[in-house]
Protein backbone atom coordinates (compact mmCIF):
# COMPACT_ATOMS: atom_id res chain seq x y z
CA UNK A 1 0.00 0.00 0.00
CA UNK A 2 1.50 3.42 -1.13
CA UNK A 3 1.25 6.46 1.41
CA UNK A 4 -2.25 8.66 1.27
CA UNK A 5 -2.20 11.68 2.03
CA UNK A 6 -5.15 13.31 3.25
CA UNK A 7 -6.37 16.63 3.31
CA UNK A 8 -7.99 18.95 5.68
CA UNK A 9 -11.76 18.51 5.12
CA UNK A 10 -12.35 21.94 6.37
CA UNK A 11 -10.65 25.54 6.79
CA UNK A 12 -9.36 25.62 10.38
CA UNK A 13 -7.44 25.85 13.28
CA UNK A 14 -5.38 22.48 13.71
CA UNK A 15 -6.37 20.80 17.14
CA UNK A 16 -4.85 17.55 18.70
CA UNK A 17 -6.97 14.77 18.45
CA UNK A 18 -6.57 15.03 22.58
CA UNK A 19 -8.15 17.80 22.74
CA UNK A 20 -11.27 17.02 21.35
CA UNK A 21 -14.14 17.44 23.69
CA UNK A 22 -15.36 13.64 23.30
CA UNK A 23 -13.67 10.83 24.83
CA UNK A 24 -14.78 8.54 22.11
CA UNK A 25 -12.34 11.05 19.55
CA UNK A 26 -9.77 11.86 22.18
CA UNK A 27 -9.38 8.63 23.61
CA UNK A 28 -8.71 7.63 19.77
CA UNK A 29 -11.06 4.88 20.51
CA UNK A 30 -12.27 4.74 16.52
CA UNK A 31 -8.68 5.66 15.26
CA UNK A 32 -6.00 8.28 15.21
CA UNK A 33 -6.08 11.49 13.15
CA UNK A 34 -6.34 15.33 14.00
CA UNK A 35 -9.32 18.03 14.48
CA UNK A 36 -9.96 21.04 12.66
CA UNK A 37 -11.80 23.82 14.66
CA UNK A 38 -13.70 26.16 12.22
CA UNK A 39 -15.46 28.06 14.90
CA UNK A 40 -15.76 30.90 13.17
CA UNK A 41 -16.73 30.52 10.05
CA UNK A 42 -20.23 30.43 8.67
CA UNK A 43 -21.51 28.52 5.86
CA UNK A 44 -18.24 26.85 5.68
CA UNK A 45 -17.34 24.09 2.86
CA UNK A 46 -15.77 20.66 3.66
CA UNK A 47 -14.39 18.58 0.88
CA UNK A 48 -13.21 14.96 0.90
CA UNK A 49 -10.09 14.31 2.57
CA UNK A 50 -9.24 11.49 -0.13
CA UNK A 51 -10.73 10.01 -3.57
CA UNK A 52 -12.90 7.17 -2.90
CA UNK A 53 -16.29 6.01 -2.04
CA UNK A 54 -19.05 7.71 0.50
CA UNK A 55 -19.69 4.85 2.37
CA UNK A 56 -21.53 6.42 5.48
CA UNK A 57 -23.41 9.89 4.87
CA UNK A 58 -24.97 11.67 7.46
CA UNK A 59 -25.50 15.53 8.04
CA UNK A 60 -23.03 15.68 10.53
CA UNK A 61 -20.45 12.72 9.99
CA UNK A 62 -19.25 11.22 6.89
CA UNK A 63 -16.75 7.93 6.00
CA UNK A 64 -14.97 8.08 2.53
CA UNK A 65 -13.36 4.89 1.72
CA UNK A 66 -10.38 4.31 -0.95
CA UNK A 67 -9.63 2.01 -3.33
CA UNK A 68 -7.44 0.19 -1.14
CA UNK A 69 -10.00 0.12 1.61
CA UNK A 70 -9.04 2.48 4.20
CA UNK A 71 -11.78 4.94 5.19
CA UNK A 72 -11.10 8.28 6.61
CA UNK A 73 -14.19 9.58 9.39
CA UNK A 74 -14.74 13.51 9.09
CA UNK A 75 -16.90 14.43 12.02
CA UNK A 76 -18.81 18.08 11.67
CA UNK A 77 -18.99 19.24 15.27
CA UNK A 78 -19.62 17.11 19.26
CA UNK A 79 -23.01 16.30 19.61
CA UNK A 80 -23.93 17.14 16.60
CA UNK A 81 -26.34 14.81 15.53
CA UNK A 82 -28.43 16.20 18.05
CA UNK A 83 -29.13 18.79 15.37
CA UNK A 84 -31.15 16.20 13.44
CA UNK A 85 -29.35 17.46 10.42
CA UNK A 86 -30.54 21.18 10.86
CA UNK A 87 -27.97 23.21 9.46
CA UNK A 88 -26.44 21.13 6.96
CA UNK A 89 -26.53 21.01 3.65
CA UNK A 90 -25.76 17.61 1.49
CA UNK A 91 -23.93 17.63 -1.62
CA UNK A 92 -23.11 13.72 -2.56
CA UNK A 93 -25.21 10.89 -1.18
CA UNK A 94 -23.87 7.78 0.36
CA UNK A 95 -22.09 5.49 -2.02
CA UNK A 96 -21.28 8.80 -4.20
CA UNK A 97 -17.84 8.50 -5.51
CA UNK A 98 -15.55 11.53 -4.74
CA UNK A 99 -12.63 13.14 -5.90
CA UNK A 100 -10.07 14.49 -2.66
CA UNK A 101 -11.04 18.24 -2.41
CA UNK A 102 -14.75 17.74 -3.65
CA UNK A 103 -17.45 19.61 -1.76
CA UNK A 104 -19.49 17.12 0.38
CA UNK A 105 -21.20 19.11 3.14
CA UNK A 106 -21.69 23.12 3.74
CA UNK A 107 -22.49 23.93 7.35
CA UNK A 108 -22.33 26.76 9.93
CA UNK A 109 -19.99 25.99 12.18
CA UNK A 110 -20.72 29.16 13.96
CA UNK A 111 -24.28 28.72 14.69
CA UNK A 112 -23.25 25.33 16.03
CA UNK A 113 -21.01 26.87 18.68
CA UNK A 114 -23.88 29.63 19.33
CA UNK A 115 -26.33 26.91 19.98
CA UNK A 116 -23.77 25.81 22.88
CA UNK A 117 -21.70 22.52 20.84
CA UNK A 118 -18.11 22.34 19.61
CA UNK A 119 -17.63 22.65 16.36
CA UNK A 120 -14.44 20.89 16.49
CA UNK A 121 -14.37 18.59 13.31
CA UNK A 122 -12.49 15.21 13.72
CA UNK A 123 -10.52 14.28 10.90
CA UNK A 124 -9.73 10.00 12.19
CA UNK A 125 -7.84 7.16 9.97
CA UNK A 126 -10.48 4.21 10.67
CA UNK A 127 -8.83 0.94 11.83
CA UNK A 128 -5.00 2.87 11.33
CA UNK A 129 -2.73 2.32 14.10
CA UNK A 130 -1.53 5.91 15.19
CA UNK A 131 2.36 5.31 14.03
CA UNK A 132 0.97 5.26 10.91
CA UNK A 133 0.22 8.67 10.68
CA UNK A 134 2.41 11.93 9.77
CA UNK A 135 0.90 15.22 10.65
CA UNK A 136 1.43 17.51 7.75
CA UNK A 137 0.10 20.56 9.54
CA UNK A 138 0.74 20.90 13.40
CA UNK A 139 -1.68 22.53 16.45
CA UNK A 140 -2.22 25.26 16.24
CA UNK A 141 -1.61 25.85 12.54
CA UNK A 142 -4.00 27.20 10.30
CA UNK A 143 -4.98 25.35 7.19
CA UNK A 144 -7.32 25.86 4.22
CA UNK A 145 -9.72 23.50 3.11
CA UNK A 146 -7.86 20.78 0.83
CA UNK A 147 -4.47 21.43 1.85
CA UNK A 148 -2.61 18.41 3.09
CA UNK A 149 -2.95 17.29 6.52
CA UNK A 150 -1.97 13.85 7.14
CA UNK A 151 0.36 11.18 5.63
CA UNK A 152 -0.85 7.73 5.99
CA UNK A 153 1.61 4.90 5.93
Amino acid sequence: MSALTVLSPAAGLVVALGEVPDPVFSAELVGPGVAIDPSGAEHAQVVAPVEGTVVKMHPHAFVVETADNRGVLVHLGIDTVQLGGEGFTLHVTEGARVRAGQVVVTWDPAAVVAGGRSAVCPVVALDAGGAALTLLARAGDEVAAGEPLLEWA
